[in-house]
C-alpha cells in the first residue's frame, strides 16, 4: 500500500499540544510560521509517498555491489533518482545553518521529515542522515577554514559525510582504537588504519564523501582522552586528488541491504585536525547524540509503516466471524480486524506510535527552545531535558519500533513471513536500530551511569519539575491517579539506584535497561495525558477534528489501561537487585 503521511496527528501534537505553532515567535526561528511548518509536513508526505517509497523494495533486493578491483560501491540503480530530487528539494539544508546556505529551519521540522523517510526507505534516508551529524561536529568544532571548505557542500547535498569510529577490535570501548594521525609539513595528518561498520563509506551518488574519522596522534594517552577527529576527504578538495582512504568490502547484512555499510582502511590518507588535539570525544558526542535521535525516529518511521500494512491487511483480510456475531454477513467471512486479540496487537502499534511521536516531537522542540529561546533558564531546563532523553528516544523507540514491525508481521499472519509483503522486509532493516549508535543497553548505562548524575543530579530534576508542574497546573488531567503512580515509581527507582550505584556500580548495570523503559512509559504517560486533555477541550469546544480528538480520548485509556502498569513490574525488577542476574559461576552456564 501507499504510504500516508501522518499529518493529521503531526499538526495536532506540533500546533494543539507541543506549541511548536509558536516557534517563529522565536529570533532563530522567525520564518517557521504555522503554514510554512503545514507546507514542509505535506510536502514531506507527497516525497515520502511519491519518490521514496517506491525505491525501497527495489532498493533491497538489488542492494550495493562491491568492485574489488576498483574498491568502489554501486548503490540500487533506483537511489540515484531518488537522492537527486531529495538533494533538489532543498530537503538536506531543512535545519543546516543559514550561513553556509541552510534553511535555519526548527530542528523539529527535521525529527518530521526523517520519520517520514525512514518509513518509506530507511537505506536511502541513511546517507543524508549521517551526513547530518557531519555537518553538526564540523559547525560546533571545525575551524573556520575547514568550514568554508566543507560545510556548504554538505549541506546541500552534493557531498555525503560519514562518522569513522568503530575498528574490528572495538565498538563501544573506544579508547581501544589503533588507527594513528601522523603530522604531515604541511598541517595535515597522516591517518593509517581501519574502520568498520561504515554507513556510506563509498558509494556513487554524490561526487565526494567526507570522512571524520578518530584517530590518535603520537605520543597520546592510550585512552579516550588520547583521541582526536580529523576530516578525511575521498577526494581532496583543492586538487580533485584521490585521498588513499578506500572501502575494502561491505559487510554481510540481515536488513537495511541498499545503505552502504562499509569497511575502510586509511593508508596514509590526508587529514586535518577538527577541533582540539586529543579532544576528539567531545566533538564525536556532537556527532553521537545527533545520530542517536535520528536512529530513534528510525524505529518510529518504521513502526508506523509496519501500522499502516498490517491496518490495511487487517481490513480486507477475510477470516472467520465475530465473537459477537456477523459484521460482514453478506461476505463467506468477517476482516480480522473484528476479532479482540487482531485488534490488541493493532491498538499496541496504534497507541505505542503515537505516543513515541509525541516524545520525540517533545524531545525536538525542547532541542529548539534550548538553541533559541531568549531566556536563559528556558534554554537550560529545555538543554536539561534533551540530555536527559536522548538516549530515551534512541532506546524506547528502536526497541518498539522494532516490537511493533514484528507484531505488524504478526497480524498478516503467513502472509507476513513472505517477501510477497513488506513486512519482511521492516522486520530485517529495523533490527539493526537497535544495535548501532551505541546498543541500547548502553543507552541506558548512559542514562543510569552519566546522565543521573549530570549538574548533581538536575537533569531528572527538571524532568520530575515538568511532570509535577503539568500535574499541578491541571488538576483535572485524564488519567491524573495512573500517571502519579508511574511517577511515584520512577522517583522511587531513581531513589533506589542513587543509594544503591554508589555503593556498587554493577547495581547500575543491572538496573539500567529497565529504568530506562520505566522512564520511557512514565514521559509517555505524561504526553498521552497531555493529548486526552486537549482531545477533550477540542470536542467540549466542538472544535477540530472530531474523529481524530476521539480516537485520542479512547487511545489514551488503552496506554493506561493496558501499557503503562508495566511500570508497576520495572520497579520491582529494579528493586530486585543484581544477584539473581550475577551469582551464576563459571562452570552453570553449560550445566
Amino acid at each position: 500500500m501507499q504510504y500516508q503521511a501522518p499529518a493529521n496527528d503531526l499538526r495536532f501534537l506540533l500546533f494543539d499540544v507541543l506549541g511548536a505553532d509558536r516557534l517563529h515567535e522565536l529570533e532563530k526561528y522567525a520564518d517557521a510560521t504555522p503554514d510554512l511548518i503545514s507546507a514542509v509536513i505535506d510536502e514531506a508526505g507527497k516525497l515520502a509517498a511519491e519518490v521514496i517509497q517506491p525505491t525501497n523494495q527495489a532498493g533491497d533486493r538489488e542492494g550495493c555491489t562491491y568492485d574489488p578491483e576498483t574498491r568502489s560501491v554501486t548503490t540500487p540503480d533506483c537511489f540515484k533518482d531518488a537522492y537527486k530530487n531529495f538533494v533538489e528539494g532543498g530537503w538536506t539544508a531543512l535545519d543546516a545553518p543559514l550561513e553556509y546556505g541552510g534553511q535555519g529551519l526548527p530542528h523539529t521540522l527535521k525529527f518530521v521529515v526523517d520519520e517520514m523517510v525512514c518509513s518509506t526507505n530507511l537505506s536511502l534516508g541513511m546517507y543524508p542522515g549521517l551526513t547530518h551529524g557531519a555537518i553538526s561536529a564540523l559547525h560546533a568544532h571545525g575551524s573556520d577554514e575547514l568550514k568554508k571548505v566543507y560545510l556548504e557542500k554538505l549541506i546541500s547535498g552534493e557531498w555525503t559525510g560519514t562518522m569513522c569510529l568503530t575498528e574490528p577490535q572495538c565498538g563501544t570501548d573506544l579508547g581501544l582504537i589503533r588507527t594513528r594521525a601522523t603530522p604531515n609539513d604541511d598541517g595535515s595528518y597522516a591517518i593509517e588504519g581501519t574502520k568498520i561498520w561504515i554507513t556510506g563509506g563509498e558509494h556513487d551518488l554524490v561526487d565526494n564523501i567526507v570522512h571524520l574519522v578518530l584517530a590518535k596522534l603520537p605520543g597520546a594517552p592510550d585512552t579516550t582522552k588520547g583521541i582526536s577527529l580529523f576530516v578525511v576527504p575521498k577526494f581532496l578538495p583543492e586538487s580533485g586528488e584521490r585521498n588513499p582512504a578506500f572501502c575494502g568490502g561491505l559487510e554481510h547484512k540481515m536488513g537495511i541491504k541498499g545503505s552502504a555499510t562499509c569497511v575502510m582502511n586509511f593508508e596514509g590518507a590526508k587529514g586535518w585536525l577538527v577541533g582540539e588535539p586529543n579532544d576528539g570525544m567531545r566533538a564525536m558526542f556532537t556527532m553521537m547524540n545527533e545520530a542517536r535521535l535520528m536512529v530513534g525516529m528510525q524505529g518510529l518511521g518504521l513502526a508506523e509503516m509496519a501500522y499502516q500494512e498490517s491496518l490495511g491487511f487487517a481490513r480486507e483480510r477475510l477470516q472467520s466471524r465475530s465473537l459477537s456475531g456477523p459484521k460482514n454477513p453478506d461476505g463467506p467471512a468477517d476482516p480480522i480486524i473484528v476479532h479482540p486479540d487482531v485488534r490488541r496487537m493493532l491498538m499496541r502499534q496504534k497507541v505505542l506510535n503515537e505516543g513515541m511521536r509525541a516524545l520525540a516531537l517533545f524531545a525536538g522542540h525542547q532541542l529548539d527552545l534550548s538553541v533559541a529561546h531568549p531566556d536563559e533558564t528556558v534554554r537550560e531546563s529545555a538543554d536539561d531535558l534533551v540530555q536527559l532523553l536522548t538516549p530515551v528516544v534512541k532506546s524506547f523507540l528502536t526497541d518498539e519500533g522494532f516490537n511493533n514491525a514484528n507484531t505488524g508481521l504478526q497480524v498478516l499472519g503467513g502472509s507476513g513471513f513472505t517477501t510477497d509483503w513488506p513486512l519482511e522486509q521492516l522486520v530485517r532493516d529495523g533490527r539493526i536500530a537497535r544495535i548501532y549508535e551505541g546498543t541500547n543497553g548502553i543507552q541506558a548505562m548512559d542514562l543510569v551511569g552519566r546522565k543521573l548524575s549530570l549538574k548533581g543530579g538536575q537533569l531528572v530534576r527538571t524532568l520530575f519539575g515538568t511532570l509535577s508542574g503539568y500535574l499541578k497546573d491541571n488538576p483535572e488531567a485524564p488519567h491524573r491517579e495512573e500517571l502519579k503512580n508511574a511517577m511515584k515509581a520512577l522517583e522511587t527507582a531513581t531513589m533506589w539506584l542513587a543509594t544503591n550505584a554508589p555503593k556498587d556500580p554493577e547495581q547500575a548495570g543491572a538496573a539500567a535497561t529497565p529504568y530506562l523503559r520505566l522512564m520511557a512509559l512514565t514521559v509517555i504517560g505524561y504526553l498521552w495525558s497531555r493529548m486526552a486533555n486537549v482531545a477533550n477541550e477540542q470536542l467540549a469546544a466542538g472544535e477540530g477534528n472530531k474523529p481524530l480528538l476521539e480516537s485520542k480520548v479512547v487511545s489514551a485509556r488503552f496506554y493506561f489501561e493496558k501499557l503503562l502498569p508495566e511500570v508497576d513490574w520495572l520497579l520491582g525488577d529494579i528493586q530486585s537487585g543484581k544477584d539473581s542476574l550475577m551469582a551464576f559461576s563459571d562452570d552453570h552456564w553449560a550445566a
